[in-house]
């Protein structure tokens, strides 16, 4: 299972993309730059898309991949009935682009297929099963596992407190936020993302309750202050005896 870093960052400046990856060139993860990542012929050979959670920088790319494959064919995005609520009633309602769930009326470009929480599915020959994570929104993480039997689980956006999630899986790569440095800590709990402290007491209780840590990497990653938590996650790292690393757009995983 190979698992390419479309886009790493909460937001998007030259060389920094939001937040979406691609596993085995057929499944993604989000859809913040499936566009601006990834070539028509790269966009035509997704499966699925999963998407964890409403909030723009996730979902930004879904209007534009459903332009990209009209009349060509149609793609499988799967989320929470919270999101796809969201997407129908702003994103995806016809009033700024077209409503590619409905168009083109002979096969809309976009199919939304509602996730239950807990629930194992096959989708695009993975299994894969939809694990509720702390956020501002409802919001899911996915724990995807290959047809040869590795694993990942991606977070997406979260505010730490996961013992829930890590009761269900046991991973050979976690795929996990990290978007403020350890001195906007209260800020980070106020908008219910990670910094270091919070991902270092979430990788403690995994660790206590698995006997092991997986491979770490970090996406969501502010642009400014970028520097400044890979020092500090370094220092997790260190202190953890942990694998850990900061995505960046491009980079390939091999699980």
């Amino acid at each position: 299972m190979e698992v390419q870093i479309l886009g790493s960052h909460v937001t998007e400046i030259a060389g920094a993309r939001p937040t979406a990856l691609v596993i085995d060139g057929i499944l993604a993860l989000d859809a913040g730059s499936l566009c601006s990542g990834l070539t028509l012929d790269g966009q035509r050979k997704l499966k699925a898309v999963l998407i964890t959670h409403q909030h723009y920088d996730h979902v930004k790319d879904l209007p534009m991949i459903g332009m990209n494959l009209a009349y060509y064919g149609c793609l499988d995005v799967y989320g929470i009935a919270a999101t796809f609520e969201s997407l129908s009633s702003h994103l995806l309602d016809g009033k700024l682009y077209p409503n590619f769930l409905q168009w083109p009326e002979s096969q809309p470009a976009l199919n939304f297929i509602r996730l239950k929480e807990y629930e194992r599915i096959t989708v695009a020959g993975y299994s894969v099963m939809a694990l509720p994570v702390p956020h501002g929104v409802p919001s899911v993480g996915f724990h995807v596992t290959s047809p040869e039997g590795k694993s990942l689980f991606f977070t997406g956006d979260t505010a730490g407190g996961l013992s829930g999630c890590w009761e269900h899986i046991s991973p050979d790569l976690l795929i996990t936020e990290m978007t403020w440095p350890q001195d906007m800590d209260a800020w980070a709990r106020r908008t219910t993302h990670l910094s270091p402290a919070i991902l270092k007491t979430d990788l403690l209780e995994f660790r206590r309750l698995k006997g092991y840590l997986p491979r770490i990497v970090l996406v969501h990653l502010d642009p400014a202050r970028e520097s400044q938590v890979a020092a500090e996650v370094a220092e997790v790292a260190r202190e953890l005896d942990a694998s850990i690393a900061l995505g960046r757009e491009g980079m390939v995983v091999s699980v």
